[in-house]
């Protein structure tokens, strides 16, 4: 039996989890303070996110993707990495949860993810689609934790769209 298709995305879960848990992080988890201008936990709460979604954590293999309390991998916690591991998943089908990345916000469904470049290059925030307001889509992201918010960042250069998959 294959088990890889019984796994399925759910994007009402990932996003009921991202809004109880938007403005007042889940004490389950370690909440990733900003350091000088890198860190803060957006990365993190996506990450919660995608599991509250069905995510399987990846202990091994090429790609991983894990947090147990204690330690967690780059790619959980670190926006650039995040976004590499759902484009390698899904570019290699490899097991784990995946992101396509799409051209147009107007692809894109709650539970989706936008990753936010900054003027350096670097693949710095990450937030999850929660709502929609007549089309437009709302974010609800960590550092700073806010719910329901324009998607558009005037720091950002670039965005990019993935839609995510299992």
């Amino acid at each position: 039996m294959n088990y890889r298709n019984n796994l399925s995305y759910s994007r009402t879960n990932a996003v009921n989890y991202a809004i109880n848990y938007a403005q007042s992080p889940n004490p389950a988890y370690r909440y990733f303070l900003v350091q000088s201008d890198n860190g803060g936990d957006c990365t993190n709460f996506i990450s919660q996110c995608l599991k509250a979604g069905g995510a399987p954590m990846v202990f091994s293999g090429k790609n991983k993707w894990w947090y147990t309390g204690r330690s967690w991998s780059v790619s959980w916690a670190v926006a650039g990495s995040l976004y590499w591991y759902l484009k390698i998943n899904a570019a290699e089908k490899l097991y784990g949860v995946k992101g396509t990345q799409v051209d147009s916000v107007s692809m894109l469904e709650l539970g989706d993810v936008i990753f936010y470049e900054n003027k350096r290059g670097k693949i710095q925030h990450s937030a999850i689609i929660t709502s929609f307001h007549r089309g437009y889509p709302l974010i609800s992201q960590h550092t700073p934790n806010l719910l329901n918010i324009p998607y558009k960042k005037d720091w950002a250069v670039k965005m990019y769209f993935l839609k995510i998959s299992l």
